[in-house]
């Protein structure tokens, strides 16, 4: 049975295999997808580990996403531009390539949404490899400009400075976070607020028109979302959709096919809020 697994630390939370099993059972493929809990530390040796057990391919979250592309042996261009890594391919000579299908799948999901992203800023709260991974797809899309806002500021001008050529992009520090600009959509890709960390929108950041967007799901990202509304965001989502499209991305490289996505989005959802 073809074999393929989703590592990070913690690991336990992860949808990924549920979603994976629609996705074989609806395309007819016979498959184990297991969740592999590994620190950063023993990643390299649990892939290897992985790798020879007969592992196919494997999706990547935090805190690993980084450490994986330098693990790689080959990397798509989505991947280098992301510096990060969440989908990794078994090649025929048993080396690993690396790929991001995060911006993708975000992209499809604010598509499906019907959120605009021609001319509006974007403002991204966190600098790690999730802001890595939807970077360059939303310059793409030509929006007004991104403003990347982070606790150390100079992660956010490290990513600034490696996308400017692709459209305007800024770099502030969180703590001046009241002096940025509204924005039209409003994406939260950090890990701190989820783990518990205080994080304040101040009212001028958002209005009517704004988006909010966590690319987390579950009671975190429901919390800032909440958070977004309280301050006058018009409208706020969550990253369930984003995590099915980038799945069905990451099982057509695997697979050569790419599955439907509404129903699995559906079932999921419902499948969450219950459990919420």
């Amino acid at each position: 049975m073809d074999y393929f697994a989703v590592f990070g630390h913690p690991i336990s939370h992860s949808r990924s295999p549920w979603i994976h099993a629609r996705f074989a059972e609806q395309c007819g493929f016979e498959q184990r997808y297991e969740a592999i809990d590994v620190p950063p530390e023993r990643f390299e040796e649990t892939l290897w580990d992985f790798g020879e057990a007969g592992g196919l391919g494997a999706n990547v979250t935090l805190p690993l996403k980084e450490q994986a592309a330098v693990l790689c042996d080959e990397l798509t261009e989505a991947a280098q531009r992301a510096a990060a890594v969440n989908t990794l391919i078994r090649l025929p000579d048993q080396r690993w390539r690396g790929d991001n299908t995060d911006g993708v799948g975000l992209m499809a999901d604010l598509a499906r949404l019907r959120v605009p992203i021609h001319g509006q800023r974007i403002v991204i709260i966190g600098a790690g490899g999730a802001t890595r991974g939807i970077l360059a797809p939303l310059l793409a899309a030509a929006p007004r400009e991104i403003i990347i806002v982070n606790r150390t500021p100079e992660r956010a001008l490290q990513l600034a400075f490696e996308s400017g050529a692709l459209g305007i992009v800024q770099a502030w520090s969180l703590d001046d976070l009241a002096s940025v600009d509204t924005a039209g959509l409003l994406i939260h890709a950090t890990s701190a607020y989820r783990a518990g960390a205080p994080l304040t929108l101040p009212a001028t950041l958002v209005d009517a028109d704004t988006v909010a967007y966590d690319l987390g799901y579950g009671a975190s990202a429901q919390a800032f979302l909440a958070q977004a509304r309280r301050a006058g965001a018009g409208a706020g989502f969550d990253g369930l959709g984003m995590l099915v499209e980038q799945a069905a991305e990451s099982f057509l490289r695997w697979r050569g096919v790419r599955p439907q996505t509404p129903a699995v989005l559906r079932e999921l959802t419902a499948l969450v809020n219950d459990r919420a």
